[in-house]
């Protein structure tokens, strides 16, 4: 758009694409911003427009995009303008997802759990990735040291999940046999996730995973810390009343 145009349209046929997609015509004189160029016109809709209008004119926008001719440039923006639409349009799970609080003051935690929220505000869960697994072998680490488990530096995210259960386990801080199990599956879960972290994440020169899979792998990860931390809370209640 830096030359005015946008895509191919004339400005007869960019206005009946608008129509058709919005019902808004893009000709309209609010819309008449700078030089009054096609492009103009379509950052004066995206700024005065809800998010739902401009994510439904986006998404139909990139759909005159031929990928299978398209260089890899076009195809980068055409991934970024999907991710837009997809935050624009109030469909983003990302967003959703719980915020991740550090278990410890240390001041490196918290940096950590800066990186990983803004990796999921900027829309690029694939790029946090080794972030996020960083931030939650070190949770773990400070919910092992609470029961004396050790945490050598070797250990992997999974032996943790496994030592703090059995711990839980043996002190009688699981009330049903369903906690017990959820916990068990987190240790496959994260043993899965080392393999992302090492294969699949910046963390080395890799090609990284893909967007709506990272998407899944934040969910799932964020679900278990949420899990750990409540049930974290509630034995350290306990404690404090015997």
């Amino acid at each position: 758009m830096d030359t005015g145009y946008v895509l191919d349209f004339s400005n007869r046929t960019f206005d009946e694409f608008v129509i058709d997609s919005t019902g808004l015509s893009i000709l309209e004189e609010k819309y008449n911003q700078g030089s009054g160029s096609k492009a103009n016109r379509l950052r004066a809709f995206w700024a005065q427009e809800p998010n739902y209008v401009v994510a439904k004119l986006l998404g139909d926008l990139i759909q005159c995009v031929p990928l299978d001719l398209a260089s890899e440039e076009v195809r980068r923006t055409y991934y970024e303008c999907s991710k837009a639409v997809a935050r624009l349009s109030g469909d983003n799970e990302a967003h959703e997802l719980v915020e991740l609080i550090p278990n410890s003051q240390e001041r490196e935690f918290s940096l950590l759990a800066r990186e990983v929220r803004e990796s999921i505000e900027r829309n690029e869960p694939e790029v946090g990735l080794d972030r996020l697994h960083t931030f939650t072998v070190k949770y773990l680490r400070v919910l092992c040291q609470k029961h004396g488990i050790s945490t050598e530096k070797d250990k992997p995210l999974h032996s943790l999940v496994g030592e703090y259960t059995k711990a839980l386990r043996e002190g009688g801080h699981l009330e049903s046999e369903m906690t017990e199990r959820i916990l068990k599956s987190s240790i496959s879960t994260l043993d899965a996730f080392n393999k992302v972290r090492n294969d699949q994440s910046l963390a080395h020169d890799n090609r990284m995973l893909n967007y709506d899979e990272s998407l899944v792998i934040y969910a799932h990860v964020a679900s278990s810390i949420r899990f750990f931390e409540a049930l974290d809370r509630r034995v350290s209640s306990l404690q404090n009343h015997c």
